[in-house]
């Protein structure tokens, strides 16, 4: 697979590194970015949050509009 932002571009020689968790287009290494987030998960009805962080991938146009 490709990265969408670069073949809007014109560049098609990119390799993606994976797929955007928000709109799910594959990205490359460049136009990526990887982010933190908790995990939760419930014990009983009480949600625990993990002492160590997930990653997740996100395009630079998605991580745009979270950030906004």
């Amino acid at each position: 697979m490709h990265c969408y932002d670069c073949a809007q571009s014109g560049r098609h020689e990119s390799n993606g590194i994976g797929a955007c968790t928000r709109c799910g287009l594959f990205t490359c290494a460049d136009h990526a970015r990887v982010l933190q987030t908790t995990v939760q998960r419930p014990v009983g009805v009480i949600p625990m949050t993990s002492a160590l962080p997930s990653r997740r991938l996100v395009c630079g146009t998605c991580r745009t509009a979270e950030a906004a």
